[in-house]
């Protein structure tokens, strides 16, 4: 059985993956729409709602913050300044237009004397961000213990520096406007926040070889993510392993998927192609993939060949 959004379309009600509430538990969820790398990230500068029901919150929020403001007496521009933002800004956030971060909606708390209130909307604003198909595997990368990704086209997003990322952006086809391009480039920066998170998750990538040659933006771009890959790779709890390209008998040829287990144990693996991207919740499929990427990682140069490998593409460059 499979379910088209992760969506109830009788009670328009939402379950987290492997909740053990109805079929979502134990089945597929199939998400049509863009990529999860595109439609994700928690950071400081405002981003767009994602959705219908998720304006919905958004704009809830933005009348409680206007209300709120109103009655402290400050007007958009004495609020935006004491916030760090225009009255510009400020009105989008009223108006549900923009979703402010995590921080400044813990600064605005403060500011307007709101005694917790708007923090209580903190969650469902900052779920409001992403995409319907991506909400679920946006409360499983914050509670994953391991994460672990295939990839055979481009950088994954979580180790894309910021030049790397606005250039892959770049060459989306249909091409996505300058607007979108920065939300984006934001939105994935801000998620690499999992490389210091405490407790702090374990991370295994493994990259096929193709990409550390395919220069999206130019050579210095691609120089510049090259030596992020190293500083990433010293991280204790990450491992970066190169797919060597005549390695005949890899395991990968389904293409690049990504692996996240839960604290409970329950694995659960998400995978996209064409624009389509699909998170699947079936216990069988999480314990296949996860011993499918084992053998790709055994396949793989190890931790140390790799930075050695990467080492020499950067000489080349």
């Amino acid at each position: 059985m499979t379910e088209r959004t992760g969506v109830d379309d009788t009670t328009g009600t939402r379950a987290a993956p492997g909740d053990g509430a109805g079929p979502a538990a134990t089945t597929a969820v199939v998400s049509l729409g863009d990529e999860w790398e595109n439609g994700d990230g928690n950071g400081g500068s405002p981003r767009r709602p994602e959705d219908g029901a998720a304006k919905g919150v958004v704009t809830a929020f933005g009348q409680t913050l206007k209300t709120l403001r109103l009655r402290e007496g400050l007007d958009r521009q004495e609020f935006g300044n004491r916030l760090g933002y225009s009255a510009s800004t400020v009105a989008s956030f009223e108006q549900g237009r923009r979703i402010p971060s995590p921080s400044t909606i813990d600064r605005a708390d403060e500011i307007l004397n709101a005694d917790g209130l708007l923090r209580l909307w903190k969650e469902e604003v900052e779920r409001a961000q992403y995409p319907v198909f991506f909400q679920g595997m946006a409360v499983l990368e914050k509670e994953a213990v391991e994460l672990v990704a295939y990839d055979t086209m481009v950088v994954k997003g979580l180790l894309q520096t910021e030049d790397y990322t606005r250039a892959v952006l770049n060459v989306r086809c249909p091409p996505l406007d300058e607007e979108t391009i920065e939300q984006r480039v934001v939105a994935r920066l801000a998620r690499q926040d999992i490389f210091d998170r405490r407790p702090t998750p374990l991370l295994s990538f493994v990259l096929d070889e193709s990409i550390l040659r395919r220069p999206y933006g130019g050579r210095s771009v691609l120089r510049g993510q090259l030596e992020h890959l190293l500083l990433i790779g010293r991280k204790r709890n990450v491992e970066i392993q190169i797919m060597p390209i005549d390695r005949g008998d890899n395991p990968g040829v389904n293409g690049p998927f990504t692996v996240v287990t839960r604290r409970d144990g329950k694995k659960f693996v998400y995978a996209e192609a064409e624009g389509i991207g699909s998170l699947q919740t079936d216990p069988e499929r999480g314990v296949m993939a996860a011993a499918r990427y084992g053998i790709i990682r055994s396949q793989a140069l190890s931790p140390r060949e790799s930075m050695e490998f990467i080492e020499g593409v950067l000489r080349s460059l």
